[in-house]
């Protein structure tokens, strides 16, 4: 029986479909969903020989999560309801009687931090004994770690290696007991988990502690830090500022320190140190100073002719943030398209022979204000 060249390659063509293996791919590729929301992928069949089974696996070919379901011709995969163990890659399978084929996609589950501690907690330890707790956390983005002391919102010095952030004592005093807090945060929430610690001192050990961890105060007053420490013998009691001198403006009277007439260069921390034959204790203030504004203007007289463009800058020291509106004297407003800008700037353009006279800049924050005044002369 003859063929015709046409019937030959059609029948090249069907058998070579006939007896080929799945090509198949999924979309999307990857996909990325918040902790409790769904992703669905499709797996799709390019060619092959018919008929092909679908099936879709996890990586490692391990079982579909309970929460992952197909549809009625297995090309459909969703994961409802998502959670953190679900990320990861999953496959699809075809096959025939050709063969077998796989496509690849990836979820990703974004969520809240969870943290870790180690060891958890409550830590009894000795006076003088090394201590470390280690805060792992888990997350999507990466989470940061941080550390603090409940009641203070210092953060501590730690030590982070990979996911790893460790706070240390080479030696605990009794000033350390208190409740720390492994802070982990990323764009999906904030997680927190406490650790208390409880330093046991022998007897007659001193113990020190301040009327307050942390004050904010205003420039010129006077302050005044208490400091108590018990112990047997009765502990002696100093103090002194961390990284710095005392302020020259300073006297100690029975634990009591008092600075007089305080300005910006006095906040830091401060340290009540309690001393005796069974060892030392150290409590803290942290003192921030705020003070109003002081402000300036750059230049304070200008001359200029008409036409000409003036420029003015207002700045200002004090504890920001800081707020500057400028105005003219004489209760007299400010010309038509002047513009003004939030970091004290004053800009005319083509200014008028109208335009000369005083002009005024305030400066304040939630302390006071501070006013300056510039002189502007227009001459033809």
């Amino acid at each position: 029986m003859d063929f015709s060249p046409g019937v030959l390659i059609l029948c090249s063509l069907l058998c070579s479909v006939a007896g080929q293996a799945p090509v198949i791919s999924v979309e999307p590729r990857a996909a990325t969903v918040r902790q409790g929301e769904s992703a669905s992928f499709r797996c799709q069949v390019a060619r092959g020989a018919q008929p092909i089974q679908l099936e879709w696996r996890r990586a490692n070919n391990q079982a579909l999560p309970d929460n992952a379901k197909t549809g009625p011709d297995g090309s459909v995969l969703t994961v409802a309801n998502a959670r953190p163990e679900n990320q990861g890659q999953y496959r699809c399978v075809a096959a025939n009687s050709a063969g077998r084929s796989t496509a690849a996609t990836v979820l990703n589950v974004k969520h809240a931090p969870k943290v870790h501690l180690t060891p958890a907690g409550p830590l009894r330890v000795r006076m003088g004994s090394p201590v470390s707790v280690e805060c792992r956390a888990t997350g999507r983005p990466r989470p940061t770690l941080t550390w603090k002391r409940q009641g203070s919102t210092l953060q501590l010095v730690t030590k982070e290696t990979n996911d790893v952030n460790t706070i240390q004592w080479p030696a605990v005093h009794p000033e350390d007991s208190g409740v720390y807090i492994c802070q982990a945060e990323n764009n999906e929430g904030v997680t927190e988990v406490k650790v208390e610690v409880i330093v046991e001192g022998q007897p007659g050990a001193p113990v020190a502690s301040v009327g307050a961890t942390e004050m904010t105060v205003v420039e010129g007053r006077t302050i005044t830090m208490e400091c108590q420490a018990s112990g047997s013998p009765l502990p002696v009691i100093t103090w002194s500022k961390l990284r710095a001198p005392l302020p020259w403006k300073h006297t100690v009277v029975g634990g009591v320190l008092t600075l007089t007439s305080v300005g910006r260069q006095d906040s830091g921390q401060y340290i009540c140190n309690a001393t005796n034959i069974h060892g030392y204790s150290e409590a803290y203030t942290q003192m921030e100073v705020e003070s109003p504004p002081y402000a300036t203007c750059l230049p304070d007289q200008v001359r200029l002719q008409p036409g000409d463009t003036l420029r003015l800058q207002c700045l200002a020291h004090g504890t920001h943030p800081i707020h500057f509106e400028w105005s003219r004297g004489g209760r007299v407003s400010l010309p038509p398209g002047a513009e003004t800008t939030k970091d004290g700037k004053l800009l005319i353009a083509h200014v008028k022979l109208s335009d000369s006279g005083t002009y005024k800049c305030v400066a304040s924050n939630h302390i006071g204000n501070s006013e300056a005044l510039a002189k502007v002369i227009i001459k033809a």
